[in-house]
């Protein structure tokens, strides 16, 4: 075995023993990633369901009727009949509901009748100060009106209508078929828990190390600082892979959610970013060397680009020109459209080329800036 192995040996075996006789480290190498899966992949749901609306129906015939019977069968309404022809808006005045539905008259008839010119009507009236709930329930509105549509359409054609029915959209959601919020959730959790927990793991280790005097006796020692890094690296990095590996086993058993991607080149991407966030938390301990400052820079460094700028909760696409360009500096961006790529469709690897390449650049910028801070630190 050659001198170099010898010593990256000899400091990840210091480290492993650091690490099992450290209760507070495996607490948070172990038991951080599992909070994570639960209480964002049990708790938070993104989906919408049971929003209650006022009903004002003033038609009350057999096709209002069974047009509300359908809207209900989905679980997305609950619906309460309004007693009063003012009741529905003053419900919604007083915010004792989310929305309210009001039939007109001959909206049965209308139906029946098949006539275009003169289409029965309803009206949504919809709270707007909750404007993600009032979307989400204007979208679940729409896609039930396309199938009752539909369903009307034929029935009315076949007692033989004078007009041609109107063409219809059909809509496939393709990869996530039920449009599960958990889907989309869970097969970003390895951003959060790489991004941030990568990080936190080596700085706050190292930064203790730089309080207790411990690391200037190994920075004396005739290891290099190349030596030093990745023998470092390798503990956390084992921790780190472990953690993934757990939630994705997790995600496939537990939530359901297919992996339809190649595992291979999923597990190598999860190595190199997992080797660039190590590194990371490697710059921090060594420019700050202090416990309480590198935690204030791991968040700011991991957790805060990991929700804001890396599309997990806010759609990137949807950011202003300037912060779609600039959330391209975040390896966080990268790496969370690869997982969900590879985990609900089957990304081939020309189009997963562009992510990847960003988390290899990033790796290798951390690693290199790692080995040169500390080899400007071991000289006296």
């Amino acid at each position: 075995m050659s001198v170099f192995l010898r010593r990256v040996r000899s400091v990840a075996l210091k480290e492993y023993k650091h690490i099992l006789r450290d209760p507070f480290t495996l607490a948070v190498a172990l038991l951080l990633p599992l909070l994570f899966v639960l209480f964002f992949g049990f708790i938070i749901d993104l989906d919408y369901k049971h929003i209650p609306l006022v009903v004002q129906d003033n038609d009350r015939s057999p096709l209002s009727r069974r047009f509300l019977r359908q809207l209900s069968a989905a679980g997305y309404f609950d619906f309460t009949p309004a007693r009063g022809m003012l009741a529905a808006q003053a419900a919604l005045r007083r915010n004792d509901t989310a929305g309210a539905l009001i039939i007109e008259k001959d909206f049965g008839k209308n139906i029946a009748r098949g006539d275009f010119a003169a289409p029965a009507r309803a009206q949504l009236l919809l709270d707007g100060s909750d404007n993600a709930k009032a979307a989400m329930a204007q979208a679940y509105m729409r896609g039930a009106l396309l199938k009752i549509n539909a369903d009307f359409t034929r029935r009315s054609h076949a007692v033989g209508p004078a007009a041609n029915p109107e063409a219809l959209v059909r809509t496939r959601f393709l990869f996530n078929p039920e449009l599960n919020s958990r889907w989309f959730i869970v097969p970003a959790l390895n951003t959060v828990i790489i991004g941030f927990l990568a990080i936190v793991l080596t700085a706050l280790t190292v930064a203790r190390e730089w309080e207790n005097g411990s690391m200037e006796l190994l920075l004396s020692t005739p290891a290099r600082a190349s030596e030093i890094v990745l023998g470092k690296l390798i503990p956390y990095f084992t921790l780190t892979l472990f953690d993934v590996l757990a939630v994705f086993v997790l995600a496939l058993y537990v939530f359901g959610i297919p992996f339809l991607g190649s595992f291979v080149l999923f597990v190598f991407a999860c190595c190199v970013y997992i080797t660039g966030a190590l590194a990371l938390g490697l710059v921090i301990s060594v420019m700050t060397r202090n416990q309480q400052a590198a935690i204030q820079f791991a968040f700011a460094a991991g957790l805060l680009p990991s929700f804001i700028f890396s599309g997990f909760i806010f759609p990137v696409e949807n950011m202003p020109l300037f912060f779609r360009v600039f959330t391209g500096l975040f390896p966080q961006r990268w790496f969370l459209s690869l997982s969900r790529s590879m985990f609900l469709s089957e990304a081939g690897f020309a189009a997963l080329a562009g992510p990847l390449a960003g988390i290899i650049i990033f790796a290798c910028v951390m690693v290199f800036a790692a080995v040169k801070k500390f080899k400007t630190d071991v000289e006296p």
